[in-house]
């Protein structure tokens, strides 16, 4: 069992992470601004109420918490939610503040969260990837705050890597379009549409470029890279996705609809095929999302056509890797 010290643990994606790891046997200590009530901690987590933004605050619960590891997932976590240089600065400042005083105290291993937003899409000049499905290779090209400073927070893991070689552990990871339990069951998603929403209107899930994951999935995804970051290479990033997109229609046919100039890029995305791939943690870490919105949503979905109804029953029965 390790100590996990994590940030931004009562947040959307914060929540399921802490009960997942403590799920999984790890002690959790949870920091945020605003706690969750008692009553709703899972067994094993522990929880402080603090500002990582106060000088000398992270070294301070660092010190005292003696965590075997940190995941760093505290930000103003929607773009435009802030003005953009409160974004920028607030962001950039908490990746810092907790990535440099858990280095300096020697915790062996630290990750911090990133975002597919880093990439470019949706970008008022227009974007398109080299090609498709998009990875960790693809060329970042943020165009807003967020954006830049999900990047950056990247390569402060990458900077810290760089100068301690392999004596502390880094990571970053790009969770996709993050959807709680709850979401399943009906409640908003961070756009305030529901998942039932989002997939009988492809227009609304298409400024994500279909990209979703469930949250219990990214909590056994870094699970996982806690329990392999001594066997893999140093300062890593990686995308955290849905095994499938988020639409009951291929990307193939839709993408060209809604990103402009993409047919030919996104003439691979067929059947349930993702835009983001996962390969990635597939190959180094052996990681496999366990969830989809074929087995998640409570919801019934109104679908267009038979070809839409055929793809949700092909998606729905199938484990092949898109």
């Amino acid at each position: 069992m390790s100590r996990i010290f994590v940030t931004g643990g009562s947040g959307r994606l914060g929540r399921s992470v802490v009960a997942g790891l403590a799920g999984a046997g790890h002690h959790v200590i949870s920091v945020d601004r605003t706690a969750v009530p008692a009553a709703q901690l899972p067994d094993g987590v522990e929880q402080y109420s603090a500002d990582l933004l106060a000088p000398g605050e992270a070294s301070r619960l660092l010190r005292e918490a003696t965590p075997d590891a940190v995941v760093h997932l505290a930000a103003i976590a929607v773009p435009f939610s802030a003005p953009e240089d409160v974004i920028l600065s607030t962001n950039t400042r908490l990746a810092y503040a907790v990535i440099s005083a858990a280095t300096e105290l020697r915790i062996g291993r630290i990750i911090t969260a990133s975002s597919p937003t880093v990439l470019g899409y949706g970008s008022p000049a227009g974007w398109l990837p080299e090609s498709f499905p998009v990875n960790e290779e693809t060329t970042p090209r943020p165009w807003n705050a967020y954006a830049l400073s999900k990047l950056v927070a990247e390569q402060t893991v990458q900077m810290f890597a760089a100068a301690q070689g392999d004596a502390i552990r880094y990571a970053a990871f790009r969770p996709c379009y993050v959807i709680s339990p709850e979401e399943w069951a009906g409640a908003p998603t961070q756009q305030g549409h529901t998942v039932s929403e989002r997939l009988a209107d492809p227009a609304l899930s298409a400024p994500a470029l279909f990209n979703y994951v469930d949250a219990r999935d990214v909590a056994e995804f870094l699970d996982l890279l806690l329990a392999k970051m001594d066997t893999i290479p140093n300062g890593q990033t990686f995308f955290v996705g849905a095994a499938d997109a988020l639409a009951t229609e291929p990307l193939a046919e839709l993408m060209p609809r809604f990103l402009p100039g993409s047919s030919d890029l996104a003439a691979g995305l067929t059947g349930t095929s993702p835009a983001f791939s996962i390969a990635k943690a597939r190959e180094l870490l052996g990681w496999e999302p366990r969830r989809s919105w074929h087995t998640e949503l409570k919801t019934e979905i109104h679908l267009n056509d038979e070809k839409s109804a055929a793809l949700v029953a092909a998606g729905a029965g199938s484990k092949e890797t898109p």
